[in-house]
């Protein structure tokens, strides 16, 4: 028998169709805290994370997404979630692109462990070079080079939660 947290790792799929209520918030904090909790080189924790609920400063950013990404008006490159979490990190930190990156994974796992469907979302390097990534950070208070590494949209699934493919044959070897 699979402990929960390989059950989790085998079972957890990118989600792209997200229901509009709200998550309760006691789920978005323990999703965060699991992302606060992921290695980072020489432990230096470079990332930060936004939790973006609010529905105006979220349709603002999947403004700014969909126009560095080139999408039409009526798509919504967050399929509808709720909350969006933002990840950063400072780029004089070495390791800072793998940081970030591993809080993303932690609270994408985090998610599927309490029942939510998740997804990455790129172009976040482009929102925080943007004036309105400027904006952002600035009206939050936060200094320093920051770069942006990835959006975790979180929320209920609405539909059916698609099964994984196969594994490659070849992506393991040995030695």
């Amino acid at each position: 028998m699979k402990n929960e947290v390989l059950k989790v790792l085998e079972e957890r799929r990118s989600c792209r169709n997200f229901q509009s209520r709200p998550v309760d918030d006691s789920d978005i904090e323990s999703i965060v805290r699991a992302g606060t909790y992921a290695p980072s080189g020489l432990g230096k924790q470079s990332p930060v994370i936004i939790v973006i609920k609010d529905k105006t400063m979220r349709d603002r950013l999947v403004v700014e997404n969909r126009k560095i990404a080139g999408l039409g008006d009526d798509f919504d490159p967050f399929y509808g979630a709720p909350v969006i979490l933002l990840v950063l990190a400072l780029r004089d930190v070495p390791t800072y692109c793998y940081d970030g990156s591993l809080v993303l994974g932690n609270m994408l796992n985090a998610a599927e462990s309490l029942g939510l469907g998740s997804i990455w979302i790129h172009r976040a390097k482009e929102e925080m070079e943007s004036d309105f990534g400027k904006e952002l950070l600035d009206s939050l208070g936060i200094k320093g080079d920051y770069e942006g590494i990835g959006h975790c949209a979180i929320g209920y699934w609405n539909g059916y939660k698609p099964k994984g493919l196969p594994r490659k044959k070849d992506y393991i070897y040995y030695i």
